[in-house]
């Protein structure tokens, strides 16, 4: 909302949530506010509209999906130091917009999306994860990103995942093997917060050597296939964006317009409606007046 007003949009780009409980920018003004970041090359300042977007689970325009990924590809690539929430966060943008595009740039935010926000699990525990956020409170967020792998090898077309993607699961469960989840959430706190462990998050760090063992197959697999894609993400998201973001984004001003025709429609009924009002009260109060004048 502050960046809404910061770019002096008016209030018809605003929309109710019933998710956040507020006005909020519609999906038309997220990719202008996400574009205008993306401009000044102020990847950081458009992933917090990614994230907002995230909350809001406004991922339905392809024009949205795409912008995301490219300011989250592009934000990832200048390799920041980021905090659990962030890394949550980010992951969980990654995943819901990666779940919308059926391709090798969808599944490799997938992979990284779930490998992110199975960290925080396995650190943090699950309630840490789903809590004010738009995500599943079921364990196994690490076990669906090595589903995802799976997903690709047995596919028949031409699906790849990002080599660049698998580099940073692997890294993720090598780090989680070798550090005890105590010792690492007392490193990236700096201040003493609760962190709530149940026996299914218990279960979870148990799995990690299977889950690190499966990787190492999958990933043997996708190797021998020919199904790991060489070019890093933010490469593959940037040719996404020049093969299909002129399109969507056509699509969506066309909508927009009749958008706006439609809401110019609806303010003259409501102008028509407000003087037919006015017309009414005057003529009960002249009404009022003539029968105190005859009295």
């Amino acid at each position: 909302m502050d960046k809404t007003y910061e770019k002096k949009f008016p209030v018809s780009s605003l929309t109710i949530s019933r998710v956040q409980f507020g006005m909020f920018p519609d999906e038309f003004t997220f990719n202008i506010l996400i574009d205008s970041y993306l401009k000044d090359e102020d990847y950081k300042g458009a992933c917090s509209v990614v994230e907002e977007v995230m909350f809001q689970e406004a991922f339905d325009s392809s024009t949205t999906q795409i912008l995301s990924l490219f300011a989250l590809s592009k934000y990832l690539a200048t390799k920041p130091e980021c905090s659990w929430q962030m890394e949550r966060h980010m992951g969980a943008a990654l995943l819901l917009a990666g779940l919308k595009q059926e391709n090798s740039v969808g599944l490799s935010a997938q992979l990284l999306g779930h490998a992110l926000i199975g960290k925080v699990e396995i650190t943090r525990g699950i309630h840490a994860v789903f809590h004010n956020m738009p995500l599943m409170w079921t364990p196994g967020y690490l076990k669906r990103g090595l589903a995802v792998m799976e997903r690709v090898c047995n596919d028949a077309g031409h699906l790849k995942l990002c080599k660049e993607s698998l580099d940073s699961v692997q890294m993720i469960l090598q780090d989680l093997m070798m550090t005890p989840a105590s010792e690492k959430a007392e490193e990236e706190n700096a201040e003493i917060q609760t962190v709530t462990v149940d026996d299914d998050d218990e279960l979870e760090r148990a799995k990690l050597p299977q889950y690190m063992a499966r990787f190492k197959e999958l990933n043997e697999q996708l190797q021998t296939q020919g199904k790991v894609e060489t070019r890093s993400l933010d490469t593959l998201v940037s040719v996404l964006a020049e093969d299909k973001l002129r399109t969507c984004e056509e699509q969506d001003l066309s909508q927009y317009e009749k958008k706006v025709q439609a809401w110019e429609t609806e303010r003259l009924q409501l102008v028509q409606r407000e003087e037919m009002m006015k017309q009414k009260v005057k003529q009960e109060r002249m009404s009022i007046k003539s029968a105190q004048a005859v009295q």
